[in-house]
């Protein structure tokens, strides 16, 4: 997950896939590495954080998280 320390998108993100029992979440922080944010973007396409993958499947931000959650397809990703 691409992320920054002072996004609350980004601790929203965090909760939500704690909440749902994943316990290792590998997070980018283009706050402390700014080059990092050049290579979210040429991969995502987007701009703002948090970028989230599962696997190697990009999710999108935590808009994106969410709906998925409620669309019950979270948990399928997860499994």
């Amino acid at each position: 997950m691409y992320s920054s320390a002072v996004c609350p998108y980004c601790i929203n993100a965090e909760r939500l896939l704690v909440s749902k029992g994943v316990t290792d979440i590998h997070k980018i922080r283009i706050d402390l590495q700014p080059e990092k944010r050049e290579e979210m973007m040429q991969k995502t396409g987007r701009r703002t954080v948090p970028q989230i993958y599962i696997d190697a499947r990009h999710i999108g931000g935590f808009d994106d998280l969410r709906a998925l959650d409620l669309a019950g397809g979270l948990d399928a990703l997860l499994a």
